[in-house]
């Protein structure tokens, strides 16, 4: 029995020792690239409004509240508890974050977000040298600047490819979370080409590497000490780490580098339509076997897509010949692209394959909104709803120029159990347009039973396709 026990003691250990030499060893690495990461800090004078300091970036129409809660950027209340108390005086504000040295001639990248509105950056290095660097241009569509140091044979680091990167490979951050510098934690890749709120023009590397307040900027290494991405934003609950960190691949990053350095800002290439997920339920309906693409749910007014042979209704499903499998894969792919380039788009259209070719445009600061008639309620129908057509007022508030019917009320049926409610804009369904109350009746009536069918409506301002099926 003894001798039994003994055995299995020796055989856990030997399995212990064989689990532990298959985990990496970072200590080389570290030891590398440490000297090339710095830490940043920013002052931003009294007169300046400090609630700009803590307000997370214009988050894109039609994200639900929820969502826009829970992607925080890091550099909130860097200080945590320990700062010291407001007496409410104009005093300056401070916020920490990291960067890290890209040229020995003193060039060092770090988020947007960490140094907006600064009226001064301080950028400290691994030997503690302390230097006031230089807002070279700063790019809040990908979250990305680039600063200038005043000095001479720095430590640079040695840019990587994020296209390599495979999901369930090691990574390593280094940066000063809460202030405490040249800290390094590790983790694995979650996954690739995540499409988050505020970010629609990055494919997020997500990883679960420990990121907390202050790493924002900082680098994100491969096992080979290359730098792969920019630590940007975390996924929270609580404001802290829980597991799902997001990281700027280097591909983008290096592509508004160069433009910055250039121009002192970044463009991006716009196509001009609103586009959503095509669901398993909307799939079927519009005849699709399997769902995949990007639904445009949305035509900008005097944008590269008005002017090509782009339709609501619409699904994308290649961009230059690159496979678009979720309506997040599109807007990067087209923001890289060069402006005025010719780009071309597979579509499906009614069951049938298309290709169009448009004109990339130029991304506008703000994305343009559409620009600015009541009767009597129609009864509801099997769809279970209670519609009337817009007044002018009407049509104003719901962003809606012409055509639609808006939702007076719901009841219990279909249009309830997909999500329809009180105070939508009824646009589309089946992809025939809604010009009227009578129009929409007219349509209705001849809907097929037990069947998904696809609607286009307008919820507070936005776009979006529901599928919706009618029992028998």
């Amino acid at each position: 029995m003894f001798k039994n026990i003994k055995w299995f003691l020796f055989l856990i250990m030997l399995v212990s020792q064989s689990v532990l030499a298959q985990l990496p060893d970072f200590t080389d690495m570290v030891k590398t690239n440490g000297a090339s990461v710095v830490n940043i800090s920013t002052t931003q004078k009294a007169k300046t409004d400090e609630a700009s300091l803590t307000k997370e970036p214009a988050m894109p129409e039609g994200m639900p509240p929820e969502m826009e809660e829970l992607f925080k950027h890091f550099y909130k209340n860097p200080d945590g508890e320990g700062g010291e108390e407001d007496d409410g005086g104009d005093e300056d504000a401070q916020s920490l974050g990291s960067g890290f040295i890209i040229s020995k001639d003193g060039y060092v990248l770090t988020n947007h977000h960490v140094v907006k509105n600064a009226d001064e950056i301080i950028v400290k290095l691994s030997d503690r040298r302390e230097l006031v660097a230089k807002l070279i241009g700063s790019d809040v569509r990908t979250d990305v600047a680039v600063l200038k140091v005043d000095a001479t044979d720095l430590p640079a680091v040695t840019i990587g490819s994020p296209e390599a990167l495979k999901v369930g490979e090691w990574v390593l951050a280094i940066g000063s979370p809460f202030g405490f510098e040249q800290s390094a934690t590790a983790g694995i890749v979650s996954a690739k080409g995540r499409s988050l709120p505020g970010g629609n023009y990055v494919p997020f590397i997500q990883t679960d590497v420990a990121i907390n307040p202050g790493n924002s900027g900082g680098p994100l290494f491969n096992m080979e000490g290359k730098v792969v991405g920019i630590n940007s934003q975390i996924y929270s609950r609580t404001g802290g780490f829980m597991g799902l960190s997001f990281s700027i691949p280097m591909d983008v990053v290096m592509n508004v580098v160069e433009q910055i350095k250039i121009s002192g800002k970044a463009s991006h290439g716009w196509l001009g339509v609103q586009i959503q997920d095509v669901t398993r339920k909307l799939a079927e309906s519009f005849g699709m076997k399997n769902p995949q693409g990007a639904l445009v749910a949305r035509i900008m007014p005097d944008s590269p897509a008005s002017h090509a042979d782009i339709q609501i209704g619409d699904i994308i499903t290649e961009f230059n010949g690159q496979a678009i499998e979720k309506s997040g894969d599109l807007p990067p792919m087209v923001g890289v692209t060069p402006i005025n380039n010719e780009a071309t788009l597979k579509i499906i259209r009614l069951g049938e394959t298309k290709t169009i070719t448009f004109k990339v445009g130029l991304l506008p600061d703000q994305d343009k909104k559409i620009a600015k008639t009541k009767e009597e309620v129609k009864p509801s129908n099997k769809l279970g709803v209670k519609v009337s057509d817009l007044t002018a007022e009407e049509r104003e508030a719901a962003q809606v120029p012409k055509g639609g019917v808006l939702v007076r009320e719901v009841e219990k049926g279909a249009a309830k159990d997909a999500g329809i409610s009180r105070g939508d804009v009824i646009l589309r369904i089946q992809n025939e347009v809604i010009n009227g109350a009578d129009d929409f009746d007219k349509i209705v009536k001849k809907l097929p039973v037990d069947k998904s069918i696809a609607v286009l409506i307008q919820h507070r301002g936005n776009p979006a396709f529901l599928a919706l099926k009618i029992d028998k």
